[in-house]
């Protein structure tokens, strides 16, 4: 770390827990992240504000008006940019050290299984389970925990699943693939806008946690927030030896 590093991380230097060989192994990560909307703007801010050496974002989507009530890292200026280069423009206006490189395609298997198995973390900031299950199959392939988080009406989870971990399970284990249930968008739905505020900047904390080497708690709990009380529910949650994605993963 140069002098201008150690005074830009000087906050996370003074944490025990972190201190500068944690900030070093933060300035080496490798993250990617699926989706730069709501979660992932306030996930892909504080990545990038805290360091990290560099952000994969894997966005098709574009900036839209009715985007700006809870993506905050997208402005109007950049209204019909693709997402995944507005939040780009984002971090480097905070933190230009910070390698983000901007993928606006569709995440399918062939481009998840190649970016995956090149990362260190990853944070599932999508909203489709199709998506979902698709990060969570190739995680397990790499053997790269996964960050996942979501947020529609006053509610939103928060999980990490661990391939690492032979106790933990994986998202197909807690939300089987067959037993999906139907879709619900926030075009339909809605959103708290401070919702996917809060979901994400935590998704961030446990991604940067697990790449400082400080490691996360959240492997084989499920958080659920009620948005309404604020009140969170801690949920335990086991491996199932039969999942179809994980079942043969040697213990």
């Amino acid at each position: 770390m140069d002098d201008a590093q150690l005074l830009r991380y000087s906050r996370h230097i003074l944490l025990d827990e972190l201190g500068i060989e944690g900030q070093e192994r933060l300035l080496g990560a490798r993250v990617l992240m699926v989706g730069a909307g709501g979660l992932g703007s306030a996930a892909g801010l504080y990545l990038g504000s805290a360091g990290v050496g560099r952000l994969t974002v894997v966005d098709h989507d574009t900036v839209d008006a009715t985007n700006l009530q809870r993506q905050v890292a997208h402005t109007l200026a950049r209204v019909g940019t693709p997402k995944a280069e507005s939040l780009q423009a984002a971090i480097a206006a905070i933190n230009p050290d910070v390698q983000v490189l901007p993928v606006t395609q569709r995440a399918d298997d062939a481009l998840l299984a190649r970016l995956v198995a090149q990362a260190d973390v990853v944070l599932d900031c999508t909203d489709n389970f199709a998506t979902r299950h698709a990060i969570n199959r190739a995680c397990v392939a790499a053997k790269v925990p996964l960050v996942s988080g979501a947020a529609i009406r006053l509610d939103g989870q928060l999980s990490v699943y661990d391939p690492r971990d032979a106790a933990s399970p994986c998202y197909a284990c807690v939300f089987p693939e067959a037993e999906a249930p139907e879709e619900t968008r926030c075009a339909t739905m809605g959103v708290f806008a401070p919702l996917v505020g809060i979901i994400g900047t935590m998704q961030a904390a446990e991604a940067l946690k697990i790449a400082s080497g400080m490691g996360s708690h959240l492997a084989g709990r499920l958080l659920m927030l009620d948005g309404r009380r604020m009140e969170w529910t801690d949920i335990r949650l086991p491996r199932h030896t039969a999942c179809a994605v994980c079942g043969h993963r040697s213990h």
